[in-house]
């Protein structure tokens, strides 16, 4: 398990997380967003679990850079979502900025930027051996993935798409 103490990994994961959500938030909003049909009880999931996530990932010491080890490889895969994810917001802020955009597959991860920056914490976590930064994660992954989901759903069926995950 993870010792207790403060976690520069996790810092530099939250700074990589929060700088394109405050631009989006500030600056570059979806033009078609409406928050309003987001199912309560996911809301509340996700917001917990930002909560929780948040500061497991900034007081879970075990998170830190190490020596080389086999539990390495989780941190580059960590890494590599987290990296992917900011590359799926670049894509976001180069286009027409709609909820199709916003929930368009990257690479054919469905809603990727609810589900890329989830998968990094996740496999932080696991590098990390962090048992509450993982829990916390699952928490929130269930609510922002579910939240993204809905929306892409509703972005399928104006278009007459298959919703996301199915085949």
């Amino acid at each position: 398990m993870s010792g207790f103490g403060f976690s520069f990994m996790g810092l530099a994961f939250l700074l990589a997380l929060f700088v394109p959500n405050l631009i989006w938030a500030l600056a570059a909003r979806t033009k078609d967003y409406d928050p309003s049909s987001e199912n309560r009880g996911l809301r509340v999931l996700e917001r917990v679990g930002q909560v929780a996530a948040t500061t497991a990932a900034l007081l879970s010491a075990g998170t830190n850079l190490t020596p080389w080890t086999p539990w390495s490889w989780w941190l580059i895969a960590a890494i590599t979502c987290l990296v992917a994810y900011e590359a799926g917001w670049v894509r976001y802020f180069a286009s027409a900025r709609t909820m199709a955009d916003f929930t368009r597959r990257l690479l054919g991860v469905p809603v990727p930027l609810a589900t890329l920056p989830v998968a990094a914490f996740l496999l932080l976590g696991i590098y990390g051996r962090a048992i509450w930064l993982i829990a916390a994660v699952v928490i929130l992954g269930i609510g922002h993935i579910g939240i993204h989901l809905q929306h892409a759903r509703e972005q399928s069926s104006r278009r007459g798409d298959r919703p996301p995950g199915v085949s």
